[in-house]
């Protein structure tokens, strides 16, 4: 017998030996006051109400920092940045990642999103006529009689991976290797997303490549994803095959795997694991002749999230990932990273992070102040102000 079948059996004795304790009591017992009602629960506070400009939802966030490298990296070295990171990149000096504004309508039919986007954030997402100030900017379809069916079309951030560009919505400030190194940050194109069940939500996409708004060469990439969630886990996998917008010609192509498990056991404690395969082919010519090179990619996270107070949380992540090729990195190697951080929510929208992280390989790719070294270690401090009615 378990703790609790136990505990079952020892009320139900109780309530039999209280009921028959007070049928052997005379009726000149005293009668017991009536118990006092329980009071009402208090309804729940109302939602905030959106700021608005006519029809859309207006909100966004000022994320900036500083990071410390022991390395020290100088100027001439790497443009005094750490090694490896997105975003918050720049190196023992004060960094300004992102201002973003968001500007939001739900499709009810017809609905719009546009996410324009200032920084580094921007500079590091999106080159030259890419839409460069633009992170988002998609129309939404999405009719009551298609059962859920919602069609997008422009330009929007892709599905795959554990994390995404704003570090207000990640648990840890830094993003990891392998969203920056193994997945697409954006894509042009259409998607179309439909629940098939109360917990299964299937999409498919026919895009233009990876951070791509035009495509040079070959034909579009396709993409398929699928989402289950649970009451305590989310799976989600994404597959994108298509042809590589890169030098080699027509007969390049790039092929991604990406699956998360997002684990949510209690209301505080969190995790998830995350796997990345990419791999890609390219067309090249070595002494007159054809020679077709495949390179493979791959990478696995493990991550842990404790909101051990409502103000207060603790995250590391792990993470490992194989470049076996050097076609993302330009460096074949095997990288690993460790982070640490503690998140303090102030009123009024504030969020502060610091971040312990330690970065190592089998080359010797990081950059320090007299050479070059296989590891790099930083210490971090963000600060980060959501603008939203309720923060």
């Amino acid at each position: 017998m378990d703790l609790r079948s136990g505990l079952r059996t020892f009320t139900a004795c109780l309530a039999m030996a209280a009921g028959i304790t007070a049928a052997a009591q005379t009726d000149s017992a005293t009668p017991q006051a009536p118990a006092p009602a329980t009071p009402a629960a208090e309804p729940a506070a109302p939602a905030p109400t959106p700021w608005k400009i006519g029809p859309m939802e207006v909100s966004g966030f000022l994320d900036g920092y500083y990071s410390y490298n022991h390395n020290n990296p100088t100027e001439a070295d790497n443009g005094k940045s750490n090694d490896y990171y997105n975003f918050n990149t720049d190196a023992n000096q004060p960094g300004f990642s992102a201002a973003k504004l968001t500007l939001n309508h739900d499709p009810a039919p017809i609905g719009a999103h546009i996410d324009a986007v200032y920084g580094r954030t921007n500079r590091l997402i999106n080159t030259s006529g890419q839409l460069e100030y633009i992170e988002q900017a998609f129309l939404s379809v999405k009719p009551a009689k298609w059962k859920g069916l919602e069609i997008d079309g422009g330009k929007f951030v892709t599905y795959a991976g554990a994390e995404v560009i704003e570090a207000k919505d990640n648990w840890a400030y830094s993003r990891g290797l392998l969203f920056a190194w193994a997945i697409p940050y954006w894509h042009f194109g259409g998607r179309a997303t439909m629940p098939v069940s109360k917990v299964d939500t299937i999409g498919a996409q026919v895009v233009n490549g990876w951070n791509n708004i035009t495509h040079h060469v070959g034909g579009p990439t396709i993409g398929f994803n699928n989402t289950l969630t649970e009451t305590k886990y989310t799976w989600s996998s994404d597959i994108y095959t298509g042809k590589a917008d890169a030098p080699s010609g027509q007969n390049g192509y790039r092929n991604l795997f990406d699956t998360t498990l997002l684990l949510t056991p209690t209301s505080k404690l969190s995790g998830y694991i995350n796997f990345d395969f990419a791999q890609q082919k390219q067309s090249k010519t070595s002494q007159g002749e054809g020679v077709n090179e495949r390179d493979n990619l791959y990478g696995i996270a493990f991550a842990a999230h404790d909101q051990f107070l409502p103000a207060h949380a603790a995250t590391v992540r792990y993470e490992t990932l194989n470049d076996a090729g050097g076609f993302s990195t330009g460096t074949p190697q095997i990288l690993q990273e460790f982070t640490g951080t503690y998140e303090y929510k102030w009123k009024y929208g504030f969020l502060g992070r610091m971040e312990y992280r330690h970065d190592w390989s089998n080359m010797a790719t990081f950059h320090k102040e007299n050479g070059m070294t296989d590891s790099q270690t930083t210490f971090s401090t963000g600060i980060i102000l959501v603008i939203a009615p309720k923060r």
